[in-house]
This record gives structure tokens, C-alpha cells and sequence, in this order.
């Protein structure tokens, strides 16, 4: 690691996999890897080992009679009805072997990236393999064990004592982070996300602002499903700016679900890969704008795990890199060796040709609808900064 960011993987990354039919699965971080490999983005000198959170680490967020129950269930020896109790063993978190273990890598490699910045050895780090935002203080939920965003930024306000502005870009809402920090001024959380009336987990409403000394610091964007790119990066670049020059953040942490493309099979927003280019060079702009470059990005959603997240993954880490998203071929040495396995034809290029968004009818009415939230959500970022720290 001799750059000025830094590239998160270990293979146990890997371990953190359900079954072979479950839509989360971790393959996407390695073909992440492998695509930038191939593009000549990412070097031996960029990467950087991962440790395993220490359970006092993982209990900053987490209730340890949870963590035990997660420690039992990883060698069987947990009841089905006490693995309801704590959300798990149910179809969207199942159990399986060693999952105490393969989640606590993950957080490990989020905290691994913390220490990078903010220890000053990089300007920016992601951990590709995190960014599961669902999970809850005591239970899982939505495919997410351990929530390692929320430990991430507990670990940053007890080590650290830095002011965190976490921006998610799931198509799902945020929730475990949100509620973790929800009465905490110093991190503000942002969430752009497709409504929760058609998709899991049914927050995330414009109305959800933070309560007690953290009322303020909360922000939802709750977009129409078949949203397409334009409404989505003009809502998307409008709130960040405002939100960044409202909160004045020491340190950016963002998630970077990649399911609000068209093709995911989870969700029903209509975006492309433009969006993933111009969320990561946003938050590029604005942590050198407000925190001297100090950016953790982290993985998360993302279902379409051939066509869709190497590529949109793969222009977080560009970006981070040399400041760009790369645009043309995609390799072929990537493309020869995972096509015999994909069961879908790859994409040649970084970038998504227009024709592949389908003809939505109400795509005016869909506009006006996600400008209306917008409008709600500005007009709490106008109360004046200084009334707001802490």
C-alpha cells in the first residue's frame, strides 16, 4: 500500500456466503478484483490485508447475548427458535457454518479501512466486501449479520472523535445505520433509496429526521420505483452538497449498493451505470472539499453480480484512484474467463448503452414525484450550521 487509497481484500472475504441459491453472494467482491486486476487499476502496492473485528469491537453496535447466539449458531448448536429471536435462520438469513466468523471479517475490513485514513496512510479506502447496512443492534435482517457501517463509525467516534457523514446509495434503505445513530449529532446519515412502499424495509420516509440531541441529523430520500439516472443524480447531487455544507463532516463514509440499476433483480429503480460513476466522484469532490480527502467507501446491495456490480464497484475504486471512472473496453481477459461461468452474456464496456432502460410511461410523473421529495428534504438543511453542532 504506497497510493494515496487503498484496496481492502482478503479471501475470507469470501466465506460470507448463505447457500448456493441465496441472491447475496460474495463472488461479486473477487470479481471486482479481478476486473480492476485486469484493467491494470489495481496492484500488489494497493491492497491491503483486512484483520477480524475483536468481539469488544463488534459490541460498540452490537449486543453481545446476539453475538453469542451468532457464535452458537456458526457451529449448530443454536435452537431454531432462539435463531428467530435474534433473526436468524430465516429465509433471508439463514444460517450456515462458521457465519459469526465470516461476518466478523467483513467489519474486520471496514475497521481496517478506518485505520487506513485516519491514521493518514491513504485519503481513501473501500472494502468492497461491506456495507451491510440492515443489521440491527441485536438481530440480523435483510442478508446483513453483523452491520459493519455501524461499527465503523462507532469505532470512529470512540478512537477518533471525528463528526461522520454516512451516505448510502442502496436502492434499499439504510436502516441499521440510521437507527444506530439516531439520536447523535455528531454523524449524520443520508440515505437515497426506492421507496419503502414497494421494497424492504419499508422506512426510510422524508419525516424520519433524528430525534433527541440527534434530531436533524437524519436524512431520507425515498425515490419512486423505475426512477431513472436524471431524477437520480439530480436529487442525489443537490441533497449531498447541501447536506455536506449543512453538517461540515471531518470524515465521509459511504455505502455503495449497486441495485439500483435496471437489470437488479430485487428492486425496481431504472438506473445505469452513469450513476455509478457520478456517485463516487461526488463523494471524491466533497471529502477533499470538507475532510482533507478522508473517504471509507463500502460495498453492499447488489444482486446482478456478473453485468452490474464489478463494473459499478470497480469506478468507486477508479475513482478513488486516479480520480476518474474509466470508459471503453472492459478487458478480455476478464471477460474470457468469467463469461464461461456468467449465465448471462457480459457487457464489452464500462459503460451501458442507452437502449437497455425500458420505456417507462410515467417517467414525468416519477420526476416531479422524487423533485417533491427533494423539496421536503432541503428545507431542513437551511436552518443556519451553527444553530446545529454540538
Amino acid at each position: 500500500m504506497t497510493g494515496k487509497a487503498a484496496f481492502v481484500y482478503s479471501d475470507e472475504l469470501l466465506n460470507y456466503h448463505f447457500h448456493p441459491d441465496h441472491p447475496f453472494n460474495q463472488k461479486r467482491v473477487l470479481l471486482t478484483k479481478e476486473l480492476l486486476e485486469a484493467a491494470g487499476q489495481l496492484n500488489e502496492d494497493d491492497l491491503i490485508t483486512p484483520r477480524v473485528a475483536t468481539d469488544r469491537e463488534l459490541a460498540l453496535f452490537h449486543d453481545t447475548a446476539y453475538m453469542e447466539a451468532l457464535k452458537k449458531a456458526s457451529n449448530g448448536l443454536l435452537s431454531e427458535n432462539k435463531g428467530l429471536e435474534f433473526g436468524i435462520g430465516t429465509e433471508d438469513t439463514p444460517i450456515f457454518p462458521g457465519m459469526h466468523e465470516a461476518a466478523a471479517a467483513l467489519t474486520g475490513a471496514s475497521l481496517t479501512a478506518v485505520d487506513a485514513v485516519l491514521q493518514g496512510k491513504v485519503k481513501h479506502a473501500f472494502n468492497s466486501g461491506g456495507g451491510l447496512h440492515h443489521g440491527l443492534k441485536r438481530k440480523a435482517a435483510g442478508f446483513c449479520i453483523y452491520n459493519d457501517g455501524a461499527v465503523a463509525i462507532k469505532y470512529i467516534r470512540e478512537k477518533y472523535n471525528a463528526r461522520v457523514l454516512y451516505v448510502d446509495t442502496d436502492a434499499h434503505h439504510g436502516d441499521g445505520v440510521q437507527w444506530a445513530f439516531y439520536d447523535d449529532p455528531n454523524v449524520c446519515t443520508f440515505s437515497i433509496h426506492e421507496t419503502g412502499r414497494y421494497l424492504f424495509p419499508g422506512t426510510g420516509n422524508v419525516s424520519e429526521r433524528g430525534i433527541k440531541d440527534g434530531h436533524g441529523y437524519a436524512f431520507n430520500l425515498p425515490i419512486d420505483a423505475f426512477t431513472e439516472d436524471e431524477s437520480f443524480l439530480q436529487l442525489y447531487e443537490s441533497a449531498f452538497r447541501e447536506i455536506a455544507a449543512y453538517f461540515q463532516p471531518d470524515v465521509i463514509v459511504t455505502q455503495n449498493g449497486a441495485d439500483a440499476h435496471c437489470y437488479d433483480p430485487l428492486t425496481h429503480l431504472c438506473a445505469t451505470t452513469i450513476i455509478y460513476e457520478k456517485i463516487p466522484k461526488l463523494a471524491h469532490t466533497l471529502a477533499h472539499q470538507y475532510c482533507d480527502g478522508k473517504w471509507i467507501a463500502l460495498g453492499g446491495g447488489g444482486y446482478d453480480i456478473w453485468r452490474v456490480v464489478p463494473r459499478a464497484w470497480a469506478q468507486v475504486w477508479n475513482v478513488m484512484k486516479t480520480g476518474e471512472a474509466l470508459t471503453g473496453e472492459l478487458p478480455a481477459s476478464w471477460l474470457e474467463k468469467w463469461q464461461q461461468e456468467a449465465p448471462r452474456p457480459l457487457p464489452a464496456q464500462w459503460q451501458d448503452g442507452s437502449d437497455i432502460v425500458p420505456d417507462i410511461p410515467r417517467k414525468q410523473d416519477i420526476t416531479e414525484k422524487n423533485a417533491l421529495m427533494l423539496e421536503q428534504l432541503l428545507k431542513y438543511t437551511k436552518l443556519p450550521n451553527s444553530d446545529k453542532r454540538s
